[in-house]
């Protein structure tokens, strides 16, 4: 190798090296200053109150109960709309002009903001629906913008099984749908977790559709009946809280004590991806 090559070389490598300490040191700096903000609000009364003025509480145990009703009715329709549709597009459709549009049609929807999504939703599921401000009517908007993370990671997932196991599968008299639910699913499961829980980071961070769709209510359900009801009520995430709190109320220490909250359900969601795709890795390996 010449001295020039040799010197272009260690250039490139310590910018490399420059670019991957930039982006650590930006995350570190972020996580610090929120941690710095926000951690001396959160306690347990933070967690498990409502904010009241009669009671003077400071509390997002309402936005928690939101948030996670949300990711559960949103990832409930999403999934098996997601991962049907991915087996349909990699199994058994044909390649030809449907398969294009349909995966244009999803790459277009990917593309979209966020906002145009709420101003669907609310004027779609919210008034002709009449499904109002609702957590129903955010889930289905939310839906939409989700769907097309799941199909195309499914999708991917799906590619990434080696043809030998469909040939093997069909070969010993296994039937398509035998084949796909029992070899093609298992195998692809590490990929098609990971979009889901990709989706569920999304369900967690997003605000800007949810304005338009779910309202900003923030009162936990009382008893058994008040949470079943809970989903056709209007209702705040912890994302719209965040917001409200720092625009509309000018209270910086609980949006930053929500951030922190928001922090820590991301650490968790992305642990929980990890452990997750190793375990089925070892599964499938065994």
């Amino acid at each position: 190798m010449s001295n020039s090559r040799r010197i272009k070389d260690g250039l490139v490598r310590l910018l490399i090296y420059v670019c991957v300490l930039f982006s650590v040191a930006l995350l570190l700096g972020i996580i610090v200053y929120v941690l710095i903000k926000g951690i001396g609000t959160v306690n347990w009364s933070f967690l498990t109150t409502v904010t009241s003025a009669l009671n003077g509480t400071v509390g997002i145990a309402g936005n928690i109960v939101n948030t996670l009703l949300i990711i559960i009715i949103t990832m409930l329709i999403a999934t098996p709309v997601g991962i049907g549709s991915a087996i349909y597009l990699n199994e058994y459709a044909k390649p030809g002009k449907l398969v294009s549009i349909i995966e244009y049609a999803t790459e277009t929807l990917s593309g979209i903001p966020s906002i145009l999504f709420g101003l669907f939703g609310m004027m779609f599921f919210g008034e002709k629906l009449g499904l109002g401000y609702s957590l129903l009517t955010g889930s289905l908007t939310l839906t939409l913008m989700v769907l097309p993370l799941m199909t195309r990671n499914t999708q991917e997932a799906l590619k990434t099984v080696p043809s030998s196991y469909r040939n093997g599968a069909i070969g010993l008299g296994s039937g398509k749908w035998h084949m796909i639910r029992t070899i093609l699913i298992p195998s692809a499961m590490p990929g098609i977790i990971t979009g889901a829980i990709l989706a569920i980071g999304r369900i967690v961070g997003e605000s800007a559709a949810l304005l338009f769709t779910a309202g900003s209510a923030k009162l936990l359900p009382q008893g058994l009946a008040g949470l079943l009801n809970k989903p056709m009520q209007s209702g705040g995430t912890l994302t719209i809280q965040m917001y409200l709190s720092a625009t509309s109320e000018g209270d910086f220490d609980t949006a930053f004590g929500i951030a922190v909250v928001l922090l820590v359900i991301v650490l968790v969601i992305n642990l929980g991806t990890k452990a997750l795709t190793k375990h089925f890795d070892l599964t499938r390996k065994e």
